[in-house]
């Protein structure tokens, strides 16, 4: 039996969802999940990298702490392929080892390649045999270098985002997510509380989080909407089923590609209303799924759906991701370009 030893930090358990990918096709599993950026070691290493201005330095030492580390596990396991997210813990030279002794290595950046602090993972493309991107412009920017990088974004795991039974509909508007990174989010978000206020939106995610700046925090406002905490996965499925609107705000790296919350909201069989680029129209043509362009759109799109039946669309979403946009599905992708 074929083994994969994937390395993620904790990625909203996604490294787990590659994990059962890879074991329904025949590969044993070993799973690595680390505390980006500074893993196994906890304690004041990690206090100190909060605290640091400059916080690269310990970033780097911890980068080569993980290199000893991890490659001690890589020849304990003797894996065939490695798998990582990102890769912001592990030096080109850790990856050049993995290869040495016989392995092939995938890397699957999440974050696009052009943030700031996803630049180190650039070099990444030159010592992985794969190297896959959530967003369309970084595999043209790659493609300016002369280096070949594939547009594979992420997708639906099945067994933790699937149809609830229940067909009751009390809540209006939902959105999960983190926000207060977000000043797209926070903006509208804020204006959909003020222009609904009769009807029952609930926001699931960091919105004025404590660790920011704690006067904010205990003088938020909109109590009743923004819960300011995050929620796990079943959680989430659950509400999603109870929406009649699923809400998706992309971050502003996004330009052509599509966030986790694209595929799991249709995985719920739950009807989205999502912004709009390239990839998403392409991938729902036929009113799937409500695609806004601008705050006046969204206004229209949200309006019908509050005053209709949705549930021929949402099923419409749902037989194009469970069918085309699965983890194992992608997988499978990933092996036929490596294999």
């Amino acid at each position: 039996m074929s083994k994969v030893l994937i390395i993620s930090a904790p990625f909203f358990g996604y490294q787990n969802s590659v994990g059962n990918a890879f074991k329904s096709l025949g590969f044993d599993v070993r799973i690595e999940t680390y505390d980006e950026p500074i893993h196994p070691f906890k304690g004041l290493l990690r206090w100190r990298h909060k605290l640091a201005i400059d916080k690269e330095p310990l970033r780097e030492k911890s980068r080569q702490k993980y290199k000893q580390y991890i490659e001690r596990v890589f020849d304990e396991y003797c894996p065939d392929i490695v798998f990582t997210y990102n890769g912001t813990i592990l030096k080109d030279s850790t990856l050049d080892y993995f290869r040495q002794q016989g392995a092939k290595v995938i890397v699957w950046m999440y974050d696009s390649v052009q943030r700031p602090d996803r630049a180190m993972c650039i070099p990444h493309i030159k010592h992985a045999d794969i190297f896959c991107c959530f967003e369309e412009t970084d595999v043209t920017f790659f493609d300016k270098q002369g280096q070949k990088a594939y547009f594979l974004p992420l997708a639906c795991d099945t067994d933790v985002y699937y149809p609830q039974c229940s067909d009751v509909k009390d809540i209006d508007i939902l959105f999960v997510g983190t926000i207060y990174t977000s000043p797209k989010r926070v903006e509208l978000l804020e204006a959909l509380v003020k222009r609904y206020p009769n009807k029952k939106l609930l926001f699931y995610g960091e919105y004025k989080p404590y660790f920011k700046n704690p006067i904010s925090w205990i003088f938020r406002r909109y109590r009743n909407v923004f819960t300011n905490h995050n929620i796990q996965p079943d959680q989430v499925n659950d509400l999603f089923s109870r929406s009649k609107v699923a809400l998706n705000i992309h971050h502003k790296q996004t330009f052509n590609g599509a966030n986790q919350r694209l595929f799991e909201v249709c995985g719920a069989r739950a009807y989205q209303i999502c912004d709009a680029n390239p990839y998403i129209e392409e991938l729902f043509p036929n009113g799937e799924i409500g695609i806004y362009h601008n705050e006046q759109e969204l206004y229209d799109l949200i309006d019908y759906a509050l005053s209709h039946d949705m549930t021929d669309r949402a099923k419409a979403a749902y037989d194009i991701v469970t069918t085309q946009h699965t983890f194992v599905v992608r997988i499978k992708t990933i092996l036929d370009k490596l294999l």
